[in-house]
């Protein structure tokens, strides 16, 4: 969320940096908005400050016995009265209206980061490690593991339909071994608080950090008919007790409520995580905040037909470590770098080559100021695929969140910066080792750093 005042201020400067995102014209549109907004509070507040005005003349017409006067001030200020209500109407419609358009504007690169359309203008960073020779031609994970009978994509299509798995035996025990790792190494060695959060989070909690409103259509969202019931008899009472909402009947009253009581299903525990510190004034002391969680993490993939349709490179449902800082401006370029290397240690521990490359304009999230990528080999696909994302969001998601901090002297209120990144994706860390550490009968090599966790199991074999 941008402030509109910058905007007002700056608006070759965010033309400029939307123009590396692909967008132009923003500013005079968004000014032009606020101009409105403007207009319609000064009409409100004219017409509020006149009838207070004309309320007082009143009492003092009233004191002087000028009944002519009065009478005519008692028309004035029943006009006024009568008009109020659609000025605020027209105010609060005009500042939706502005407050919707900036919610649709990415946030603005920084200065650094690389120009570009898409993927292909990713600039590498740095690689660890060495793609492995094999001495026969290394299968995909969805072979290996249906070979190795525990890797279900047909009965999990019976369950839920296309893009679940059911993992069984190793695999199963081998997928949860990895999040208890990276939990541990994260909370032991990286100083991150684990926490439990919730999975089900409201629609300004989605909105806090960008979900919504433009992302809407790649989000579960879980409704219930107890929702509706409720919905329904709150609309009724009201509608019984004369509290409706002007110019609302029922049946609109019964949509808004049922609406409101939805939850969302979390796309990923930034969402939860980050939305811990929304509508709050930090200490500076207090910052920085590092927390993390395992979770589950639910995706419509709207945009992805046709993509990735065999096996568990993208799914509606998968497991995933979540890392997130809260920071003040001034710690959250280093807290980038930090955040990037703990999720890179992990990957070290395992031995799995990989590379980081610094994300272009055109391939950036829409929230952040910076991203870095950390893509695995995968060595039956031959290729690397992204298993983190490390992002600097700036004050972005802390305006929507309205998240703050005052500094040390107490004098000033300042949004905080917020970075999140996957510590890391546990189905595609479950896909790189399986890829990795295949051998020439199908059976997968239990890496050493897992082993404390697999019960002593070395080798998954049918």
């Amino acid at each position: 969320m941008h402030d509109i005042r910058f905007i007002r201020d700056n608006p070759e400067a965010l033309d400029r940096a939307l123009r590396r995102r692909g967008l132009s014209g923003e500013a005079q549109r968004l000014i032009a908005l606020d101009e409105k907004r403007r207009a319609k509070i000064l009409e409100l507040e004219t017409a509020q400050a006149r009838r207070n005005a004309a309320s007082r003349e009143i009492g003092e017409a009233m004191k002087k016995k000028d009944e002519e006067k009065a009478k005519g001030l008692l028309i004035e200020v029943a006009a006024l009265k009568e008009s109020i209500p659609a000025l605020e109407a027209e105010e609060k419609k005009a500042s939706k209206e502005l407050d919707d358009a900036l919610a649709e504007i990415p946030n603005l690169p920084l200065d650094d980061v690389p120009d570009g359309k898409d993927a292909s203008d990713n600039v590498e960073r740095h690689r660890f490690g060495a793609k492995r020779a094999y001495v026969f031609t290394p299968k995909q994970h969805f072979d290996l593991g249906e070979a190795l009978g525990q890797m279900d994509f047909e009965t999990a299509a019976k369950l839920s339909g296309a893009r679940f798995v059911v993992l069984q035996k190793g695999l199963a025990r081998l997928e949860r071994a990895l999040g208890q790792f990276f939990l541990d190494v994260h909370t032991t060695d990286h100083g991150y608080t684990e926490v439990a959060p919730p999975l089900l989070v409201r629609d300004d909690v989605m909105f806090g950090t960008a979900q919504l409103p433009k992302f809407r259509e790649d989000q579960f969202i879980a409704t219930n008919d107890i929702f509706f019931r409720e919905s329904f008899n709150q609309a009724i009472n009201e509608h019984d007790c004369g509290t409706l909402p002007e110019g609302v009947d029922v049946a609109r009253r019964i949509g808004q409520l049922t609406a409101a009581r939805n939850l969302w299903l979390i796309p990923t525990a930034e969402v939860s995580l980050t939305n811990l510190v929304r509508e709050s004034i930090l200490g500076e002391a207090q910052l920085p905040i590092r927390v993390t969680a395992g979770t589950p993490c639910f995706r419509a993939e709207a945009g992805a037909a046709g993509k990735d349709t065999r096996g568990m490179i993208r799914q509606h449902q998968f497991n995933k470590v979540e890392l997130v800082s809260v920071t003040t401006p001034e710690q959250s370029k280093d807290e980038h770098e930090r955040m990037l290397s703990c999720a890179e240690e992990v990957l070290r521990r395992l031995d799995l080559h990989y590379r980081v490359v610094t994300l272009c304009t055109g391939d950036m999230g829409f929230a952040a100021q910076k991203t870095y990528d950390i893509e695995v080999w995968l060595s039956g696909q031959g290729a690397y695929r992204e298993i983190s994302s490390c992002s600097n969001c700036g004050e972005f998601q802390a305006r929507r969140m309205n998240a703050r901090y005052r500094s040390k002297e107490g004098r000033q209120l300042r949004h905080v910066h917020t970075l999140n990144g996957s510590g890391v994706a546990v189905g595609r860390a479950l896909i790189a080792v399986m890829e990795t550490y295949q051998q020439e009968d199908g059976a997968i090599a239990v890496p050493e750093v897992l082993a404390p966790y697999m019960g002593g199991m070395k080798k998954i074999e049918r």
